[in-house]
């Protein structure tokens, strides 16, 4: 896979490449939106938690398809105020330390989720060549 960085337009402001080429022939992995939904139920405080929980849980989707945050072509993410920006970049920031080909990535900011408490979802796209 390749990042993709025109040079005619201006680069990222943030951890995420304006696009990536996937080969053909590469196995994908799409999840479903994953809201910070803990297995026992409970809900996080706060957008940063709520944004590791939610990387956490499509984390697990990945591994049970033999891939983890190196293969993540695109992230997807919504949050409920603009507030909850800053939480959200810190925690995707962290879950992507020591990725070297940074995904495509966008953010949106959305009226709100089945629930009021939940304050983020993040949905993810991913590729690997090979098994």
């Amino acid at each position: 896979m390749r990042s993709l960085a025109p040079p005619g337009i201006a680069p990222p402001f943030a951890a995420y490449s304006h696009g990536v080429e996937v080969p053909a022939g590469a196995r994908l992995v799409v999840t479903s939106g994953q809201l910070a939904l803990a297995a026992d139920g409970s809900v996080p405080a706060g957008a940063e938690a709520q944004a590791r929980l939610c990387l956490a849980n499509c984390a697990a989707i990945l591994a049970e398809a033999g891939m983890g945050p190196a293969d993540v072509i695109r992230i997807n993410a919504f949050v409920t105020d603009r507030a909850h920006m800053a939480g959200y970049m810190a925690a995707r920031d962290a879950w992507l330390v020591g990725v070297t080909r940074l995904p495509a990535s966008t953010l949106v900011i959305v009226s709100g989720f089945t629930k009021p408490e939940f304050l983020v979802e993040i949905e993810m796209t991913a590729a690997r060549v090979g098994p």
